[in-house]
């Protein structure tokens, strides 16, 4: 049990010697002080985490778009696993993986308050788990939110860039993949008790 607690993330518990540590360190500081100065360094990394993973998601994802746009873009399907897997460059004014092609500029505002909404969570990060799942999906979120914004036909209304085709399947790109991933990495998360400030609890 202890071994599966420090796998997803279990918040670090200084013991006597830490408190005792942490108040000779700093005279007339309480021991509940000393701790909580202890603490804000952690979240602090956690957060450092969620931006560089959003950051090299959203990199990924933005160069690759580039590349498909002017090497595969109006050009015939590139073959990776024969016919089932190829490359094919679309143009997709819906959500992910095609859908709600009518509803551009809303899902344009559901990915801006996403974004908004995990910038504020990560003040209270202490888990690393949930600092990879929700840097996955603010990088994924972030780099179909540029495509609403810069591309064709217009500010909030532009169409997604997606290559990845799997036969018998929507075509994606790594933005949605990475949405896809956290989320659905964030599902395992909850159902293992582990919340976004490290604390683990049993239901």
């Amino acid at each position: 049990m202890a071994e599966a607690e420090r796998i997803i993330g279990m918040p670090d518990i200084p013991d006597d010697r830490d408190e005792k540590a942490a108040v000779a360190g700093a005279p007339g500081v309480s021991g509940a002080s000393g701790a909580a100065a202890a603490e804000r360094p952690r979240g602090r990394r956690r957060i450092a985490v969620l931006f560089a993973v959003a950051a090299f998601a959203y990199a990924l994802d933005l160069i690759s778009k580039m590349i498909v746009v002017a090497k595969l873009e109006h050009h015939a399907p590139i073959e990776i696993v024969g016919d089932w897997l190829e490359l094919n460059a679309l143009r997709n004014p819906g959500a992910a993986f095609g859908f709600g092609q009518a509803f551009t500029i809303i899902f344009t505002v559901i990915a801006a308050a996403v974004i908004v909404v995990i910038v504020r969570l990560a003040r209270k990060l202490y888990s690393l788990p949930w600092a990879i799942a929700l840097g996955l999906l603010l990088g994924g979120a972030l780099g179909n939110l540029t495509d609403r914004i810069f591309r064709w036909p217009g500010i909030f209304r532009g169409e997604v860039v997606d290559f990845i085709a799997p036969k018998g399947f929507a075509v994606f790109n790594l933005a949605d993949s990475a949405i896809v991933c956290g989320g659905i990495l964030i599902v395992l998360l909850s159902f293992r008790g582990l919340d976004p400030d490290g604390t683990v609890h049993k239901d």
